[in-house]
Parts: structure tokens; sequence; C-alpha cells
């Protein structure tokens, strides 16, 4: 059951109603109609702004289109109070019915509840991490990682088909310079002194074990042959036991992919890259030309020279780009082209890529290319991950024992745990810089969101464990104990703070379908912090005011009905930590 979702068709209704008597001209826009909480608390239990929306369509001032409208809602058995506030807002206020009857659906549907159907099963291809595959991924691919997870897993559960997909960044120059490293790792494993790492080759010692391996393989037959014999194969072995070691730290951190895409699948054999120039020049978007000089400083892919450009003014980007490079071969622009017509031949009409801090000017071209390949069909929506600071209480780490370079992910993970991780990377908007403490992160107190929320599901299962004396019937299973719970008396739950919760509780399917519509997993952490701050504080009233405790050993009905506000208090919990890929544990130690 969402409340909203039935009160919005309630209120087009009404409109509808008010339309037919002749309040509009022509039949007006129910799409625009929106129902939401009210911006304070006090104003009721939800709020429209259908008057708003649609007073100009009427010819009337949004108050008195309001009023009539209000009237006509007023005429729904579950509506106390339909009330007219500001310029034409309508406020609502409920029959406690409403509430009880949405938990109810709550401890129902169980892992269920708030799965919704909006997406109607159109496919969705989610790309994030797609790291350079030149060595571990660093904490800030983490926080890309975990949004982009949790990200897919949201709109899975809002109805989409979603297809997880990592893109291998396994041509050019990077991986060259990948395969030359491993080579001198290789050289140290047959026992020769390399000495100091020469600038410009990745100095980590997780190339020992390539080049270990390599050593294995081949013996010392490598080093008696020229760098064009030696180098695709190091290089193919490098890259293949980097993404190993990707996959596995990826693995420590739950973040799953159904795709793992080649860039340089795109060159090799059929040369995808320059059938789709060919493809876009010959529907006049490719042309041969010359750019005017940068305005303001040097640009990186600025030549003074006539080259192959695509038109990326003509949707939306400040300037052409350029698809080749001087010495011909293509730029990183014309293969993204190409991998992303991949995408779109593959059926993905809805792409969202995940990028990181640095991306941010690349995002008008290549958002410019999709519409030029896709004739305007297709959309995507580039999510940018700021930095993650890193520190342990309170002083700056930097330098990591692995990577030589960097703080690695898979080093975070085991430090502080893959919850912590998880639930921290999102509790911040994905385009806000984020201090991640390693030292906060595992205190066990209100000030560290995760522990709050595993703390609440881990309280609601002791209180269950507790109430065994005051409900002997009250069964230990989960799907019994629901079972059991969705029978309880919940006329006897009136409360104001019960009341409160069942509301907030109500508000999770919209939650789920809002934060999978504006692609932001980030409002399902605030929600359940917020969920849980709410429960606590109801378990602590109860322990200054008696006769609002969860168990009351001399009212068992009470209990049971209070017991059912906890069940669905742990469901949408358990539920949106799910989300987030983080556990839901029962006890906390």
């Amino acid at each position: 059951m969402n409340v909203f979702n039935l009160y919005t068709d309630h209120v087009r209704a009404a409109v509808a109603a008010l339309a037919k008597a002749g309040a509009f001209a022509s039949p007006p826009d129910l799409s625009r109609i929106v129902v939401e909480p009210p911006r304070e608390v006090g104003h009721g239990d939800l709020a429209t702004n259908a008057a708003m929306a649609l007073a100009k369509e009427a010819g009337r001032k949004p108050r008195e289109l309001a009023e009539q409208i209000a009237a006509e809602l007023a005429k729904l058995p579950d509506v106390r109070n339909a009330e007219v506030a500001g310029p034409g807002f309508i406020n609502l206020t409920l029959d406690p019915a409403v509430w009880r009857a949405a938990l109810a659906d709550a401890i129902g549907e169980g892992a269920e509840y708030g799965r919704g159907a909006i997406g109607v099963g159109k496919p969705v291809n989610v790309e994030y991490v797609s790291a350079n595959p030149t060595g571990p991924l660093h904490v800030g691919h983490c926080r890309g990682a975990v949004f982009g997870d949790a990200l897919s897993t949201l709109l899975d559960a809002a109805g989409y088909d979603v297809t997880r997909e990592y893109y291998i960044n396994d041509a050019g120059a990077q991986v060259d310079v990948l395969a030359r490293s491993a080579f001198l790792r290789y050289r140290e494993a047959l026992g020769e002194n390399i000495g100091a790492i020469p600038e410009g080759l990745y100095p980590g010692d997780y190339l020992k074990p390539v080049g270990a391996a390599l050593a294995a393989e081949h013996g010392d037959s490598l080093r008696h042959r020229l760098e064009a014999e030696w180098l695709p194969l190091v290089r193919s072995k490098a890259i293949a036991m980097m993404m190993d070691m990707i996959r596995e730290d990826l693995a420590a951190l739950n973040v799953k992919h159904d795709v793992f895409f080649s860039e340089r699948s795109l060159i090799e054999g059929r040369d995808q890259v320059g059938a789709t120039i060919d493809a876009l020049r010959g529907q006049g978007q490719v042309y041969e030309g010359r750019l005017p000089p940068p305005k303001g400083g040097p640009v990186e892919d600025y030549e003074d020279r006539e080259q192959t450009l695509f038109r990326a003014t003509q949707f939306g980007d400040d300037v052409d780009r350029p698809l080749k490079k001087s010495d011909g071969g293509y730029t990183y622009f014309a293969s993204d082209i190409a991998y992303h017509k991949s995408k779109f031949d593959r059926g993905f009409r809805d792409m969202i890529d995940v990028w990181g801090a640095d991306h941010g000017g690349y995002v008008k071209r290549v958002r410019a290319a999709v519409k030029a390949l896709s004739g305007g069909t297709a959309e995507l929506d580039v999510k940018i991950v700021q930095l993650v600071k890193l520190s342990r209480a309170g002083v700056e780490v930097k330098m990591s024992k692995r990577s030589g370079e960097f703080v690695t992910l898979r080093e975070v993970v085991d430090e502080v745990g893959r919850d912590a991780v998880r639930f921290m990377m999102l509790y911040r908007k994905n385009d806000a810089a984020l201090d991640f403490d390693l030292a906060k992160v595992i205190e066990q107190s209100r000030d560290n969101p995760v522990f709050y929320v595993q703390y609440g599901h881990a309280r609601g299962h002791s209180i269950f464990r507790n109430a065994v004396e005051a409900v002997p019937d009250l069964p230990a299973e989960d799907s019994a104990r629901a079972a059991f719970l969705a029978q309880a008396p919940l006329a006897r739950l009136d409360d104001a703070a019960e009341l409160a919760l069942m509301r907030k509780i109500a508000a999770y399917p919209r939650l789920v379908e809002a934060a999978a519509v504006a692609h932001e997993p980030h409002r399902i952490a605030f929600y359940l912090y917020e969920l849980a701050s709410e429960f606590h504080a109801q378990w602590t009233r109860g322990s200054d005011l008696p006769h609002l405790r969860f168990i009351i050993q001399d009212d068992p009905l009470l209990t049971v009905a209070r017991l059912a506000l906890v069940q669905g208090v742990v469901t949408v919990l358990a539920s949106g930590l799910a989300l987030l890929g983080v556990e839901a544990p029962r006890e906390m130690r």
C-alpha cells in the first residue's frame, strides 16, 4: 500500500469530477498533481499542489480552485480535514485507520514491502567503477562502487530491468605502461636487481605477483625478445591479473557486475570505433575541420590542425570534439562514443554512468554523443561522485603500504568492515565531498549512523525475544511471527508517537520510488536514520513512562499491537539496509 499514490488517485478523481462539472474548459493535465508529506508536521498528514498546478488551466485563482478541490476531498471517509493553506496548497488530515492499514500492509508484505513497478521492466544500464586495470582500487573508487551498486539495487526494487556494467579500459597508453611495469617485476622475479622504479612506471608492490607469474610461465625467455614481441603477452597477463584483483576487492565490498565490457574489443577484430565514426559521418555529424584556439587557457585535446571532428555543438556541447589523434589513432572520446553505441545497440535507452570527480568536464560531450547516435531516443544520466577525504580520529590518512601511492579499497574494508564502508559512502549525496573517519565509523553511538540504524534492527529483535513471557504464543520464526502479528489489534495504537512511527513506515514505498526516479540512493540512508531515531526515541519514552513500553506484562493485547509496530519498523529497516547492501543484525555485540 502506497498511501501517497492512493491519495494522488483520490485528488485526481476530485479534479476530474470538477472538470466534468465544468470547472475546466478542457481536460486538465492530471499528471502535474503531486501528493507529498507537508513541510511542517502540524499541517496535517498529506499535502497536494493540485490547485497551484492547475489554476491556470481552470482560469481561476489557486485558492478558489483549492477550496473546490478540498470540498471534494472532504467527502472521502478517511479524510478528517481538508484545509486550504497559503496561496492554494491543500493539507489533508487522515483518519489514523489509514496509517494502521499501512502498518498492516508492511507486516503482511514483509521483504516485498516498498518494492514497486514504476520501472515497468524497462532496461537500464548502470556503468560504475570502470577503473583502469592498472592497480588496486582506491578509496575514491570505493565510493563510486558502492553508489553504483546501491543505485542498481534501488532501480531493481522499483521495477526496472537493470544491467550492472564495468567498462575495462584495457586499450591505450596506460596499459602499455602497466605492461612495462610488470616486465620490470618479471625481471626482478628472475633475480635481477631492478633498483628504484623509474619515473612514469607503476611502483606498487601489487605487481610483484604478476612478475612472479610471468617468470613461472615463461622462464627467462621474455628477456631475450624485443619489446614489440613481449609487450602484448605481458600486457594481457597483467590486465587479467589486475582484473582478478579488482574483482576480489569488489567482492569484499559485495559489489557485483553482470557485464565486464572490454574497450579493446571495440578495435580488435571488427573496428567498431571506425564504424561508429563512419555512421555519424553519414548522418552529417562528423566532418573534417579546424578548431578555433580555446579561450581562457589550454585545452588538453586541442590541436591546431585539420582533423576529424564530431559536431558536438549541435547536441549541447560547448565545442566540436576531435575523434582522431595526429598519429591517426582514435581519441578516447571516439572509443567512448562507440562504447555507448554498443549499449544502445544492446537495447538500452536509459543509461547511467557513475564517474569520478575529475570527469566533470567530460559530461557534455558524452551526452551529446548519446543524443547523436540514438537520434535523441536514449537518455544518459552521468552521476559524478566527489572525493573522499580519509582520516583516522581526525588525522588525514594518505599513504598505503600495498599501493605505495594511495589507500586501497580493500584496506579500508578490512579495517572497518563492509557495512560501515557501504553505509557511510551513501550517507552523503554523491556530488558532495565526503569526510570518512576510520575511527568514528566503528563507534557505538548515535553519532555513527550505521551503528544507530543497525542497532535499531537489533533492538527490535531483542524486544521480540523479551516479549515471550508476556505473549507465550509469539512465534520465534520470522514469517510465522509476521503472520501472527498481522492479526494484532492495531486500534490499540493511539499514542501520537506511535502514529508518527506508522506514518514514517507508510512513507517508505514512496521514498523508494522517488529515490529510484531521482537516482539518489542516499535518500534511503537518510530515511533509515530518521526511522531508527524515532524508534529509539519511543523506546526511551517507555523507559520514562512505563505505560508506553512495548511490552506490558498485564496487557497482552496491547503488547501484541505494539509488537506489530516493532515488526513494521524492523521490516522496513531490513529492507532499506538490503537496498544499501548492508547487513541487518539481530544482535549487536
